[in-house]
């Protein structure tokens, strides 16, 4: 890796502002390897070198995934322009300007939803080629029928005159309430199929992404870091190596 200022690595570390991180080195609370970093300004490659800052070390990332359970009332943006974006639930540990949403759930649908710091894996794990799954709690205002489950299944839904991939639709005891797995991720796609079958849904709720599951002690509106199991399992659902 090629060699990087300490100002830009800790920002990017989430250490705190530029201002700020000039501060702490003039005050001689930053070390590399050891030595005692007082210029900011400072070059050297993050990914071999020891970090501490006040005494505490660094681990050097190259990127960064958060799971959220989202609840309803809040956009799938970074920026506050049509409402409250998710960013606003996370605390300031997990606050950062880079944050990008993987794939969106409607302001009024709730669950899981994955941000990353890296592009290309976001890229892949919302693109169709990749057929990435997204599973989905649905309660509905009317009851969903076999033959539901039939039409999604052979892919001869079309919205707007595009027919949809295969989808697979589960129905349980209670034929009001069912899970939907997609291999896309259109707009409004989960309730525009249901509207296609002459339903409405009611409530909507994404259960999973890819491999990752919504942890069931993950309350609405907390969000984590994700493991490093979970992360080399997005990799490996895309074909890519981890980018850490």
């Amino acid at each position: 890796m090629a060699k990087e200022r300490l100002d830009k690595v800790l920002g990017h570390l989430g250490v705190g502002t530029r201002k700020e991180i000039h501060r702490l080195a003039r005050a001689g609370l930053i070390t590399v390897d050891g030595e005692t970093i007082t210029d900011a300004g400072y070059k050297f490659d993050p990914t071999q070198a020891r970090i501490e800052v006040a005494g505490e070390p660094l681990s050097y990332q190259k990127y960064f995934y958060l799971l959220l359970n989202k609840p309803a009332g809040y956009i799938t943006s970074t920026k506050d322009h049509d409402g409250i974006p998710i960013t606003a639930l996370l605390p300031e540990a997990f606050q950062r300007d880079d944050w990008m949403p993987v794939g969106r759930l409607d302001k009024d649908t709730e669950g899981l939803l994955l941000l990353t710091t890296d592009g290309e894996l976001l890229h892949r794990l919302t693109h169709p080629r990749w057929k990435v799954t997204k599973r989905y709690y649905v309660e509905l205002a009317s009851p969903a029928t076999p033959e539901d489950v039939a039409v999604f299944a052979a892919g001869t839904l079309e919205l707007e005159g595009e027919p949809i991939q295969p989808a697979e639709l589960y129905l349980g005891p209670d034929p009001y309430k069912v899970e939907l797995v997609l291999r896309e991720g259109r707009f409004h796609q989960v309730k525009r199929m249901f509207a296609a079958r002459g339903n409405q849904v009611t409530y909507l709720k994404r259960l999973a992404f890819g491999p990752l599951w919504l942890p069931p002690d993950l309350p609405s509106g907390a969000s984590r870091a994700l493991t490093s199991d979970e992360i080399n399992a997005l990799y490996e659902a895309v074909g890519m190596r981890t980018g850490n």
